[in-house]
């Protein structure tokens, strides 16, 4: 008589070799292509600062470290997709060499042949709840932190031998030359932060100093040159020392974080003494949207689950379930950000956000496994009606 080979449990809670050959691929796919597409994004984004390093002066290690800062917020956004993409293309190459029919024939049942996916958008999920619940915003935090010490304070101390630099928007600087004691020659200020009182201010000698954490330059021997906007006569006041702030009066020195930068504890109970009515649906919707959205992560993976192993094998249907299921992914995307969009009008509808990110996987997985759940259930039936 043929020998009957026992099959693993669907439910065992360790993986098989199988299991295991089929998660390193996984897995080792998914951090690949995770990180070539946050490279990609990174390099794209990194351009809306290169300003800073050219018309501010600043330096390519503190560029590196202000760019860098936005790395987990493009983890936290891409992964869900590389999910679906990784689980997708390994699964749709296991169908393509006949390797998840060898493993039918071998008693594999769907169930145990997904369990290596389903592992590896647990592991995504997990991944993106770590992200969005506590390191997305500790480092988005200290990115506006430090974009805003950049744009108001440290560009006052990067001042060029020679070089008209641009401390703010409308303060303009130069210098001919800088002693190594720190002591500035031939200083030309371009004060603009007056409307209606603009000044060209020039000096002999001065110093950059920190008076209350804010930059100051002190002027020695000079003047101030001012237009009078009623009768355009030219305003000279000479003076032997003066300070002048180089922050602009209108940017206040301690900034307010957005929603973006609270932790979940703050969205969910907002303190309204800083913040307004129209604030508060904002941090609502946020927190909601960190919490539901590392779940897109199982349904995008559920949805290439489905399209590589739903129904059988065939050329035609090779083609057009990865097709479908692209689609279905982009659809599902596109819902959700228009539920929350609504949701920011109506709080009410929050709770759709939930049912758009675990929906489609709850009915992938039943599309998928229930045909196998309800034969095991007839075949226990069977089995408990033939006992005497």
């Amino acid at each position: 008589m043929p020998a009957v080979r026992p099959v693993p449990d669907r439910l065992a809670p360790r993986l098989s070799i199988l299991d295991s050959y089929m998660l390193r691929q996984l897995l080792l796919a998914l951090v690949a292509t995770t990180g070539a597409l946050v490279t990609l994004i990174w390099l794209t984004q990194s351009l809306h600062f290169v300003s800073l390093v050219v018309g501010r002066g600043l330096s390519l290690r503190v560029f590196l470290e202000l760019t860098s800062l936005l790395i987990p917020s493009f983890i936290a956004v891409i992964l869900p997709i590389t999910t679906f993409v990784v689980v997708q293309f390994i699964y749709q190459r296991l169908g393509t060499d006949r390797e998840l029919t060898v493993m039918q024939a071998a008693g594999l049942s769907p169930a145990m042949m997904a369990r290596p996916g389903l592992a590896c958008a647990a592991i995504a999920t997990a991944t993106c709840l770590v992200l969005n619940v506590w390191i997305v915003p500790v480092s988005y935090h200290a990115f506006r932190q430090y974009e805003f010490q950049i744009r108001n304070r440290m560009a006052a101390f990067l001042v060029q031998d020679g070089v008209f630099t641009q401390v703010s928007d409308n303060m303009t600087v130069y210098i001919r030359a800088r002693d190594k004691d720190g002591t500035l020659h031939g200083i030309m200020v371009e004060d603009d932060r007056t409307p209606g009182a603009e000044a060209t201010i020039l000096a002999e000698e001065g110093n950059l100093v920190i008076i209350n954490d804010q930059p100051r330059v002190v002027l020695f021997n000079g003047s101030r040159q001012e237009i009078d906007s009623h009768t355009g006569r030219l305003n000279v006041l000479t003076f032997t020392r003066n300070t002048i702030d180089l922050s602009s009066p209108h940017t206040a020195h301690t900034r307010l974080p957005d929603a973006n930068e609270l932790p979940i504890s703050q969205l969910l109970h907002p303190d309204m003494r800083l913040y307004s009515r129209r604030d508060e649906s904002k941090m609502f919707i946020e927190a909601w949207r960190r919490l539901s959205t590392p779940f897109c992560a199982f349904s995008f993976a559920m949805i290439g689950l489905v399209g590589a192993m739903g129904g059988s094998y065939s050329r035609q249907a090779s083609i057009m379930r990865p097709v479908l299921a692209i689609l279905a992914v982009v659809a599902v995307q596109a819902l959700t950000l228009l539920v929350q969009n609504l949701a920011s009008r109506n709080l009410q509808l929050m709770p759709l956000m939930w049912v758009c990110t675990i929906g489609p996987g709850v009915i992938c997985a039943g599309i998928l496994f229930w045909p196998e759940l309800r034969a095991d259930r007839e075949a226990r039936a069977i089995a408990g009606g033939t006992r005497p």
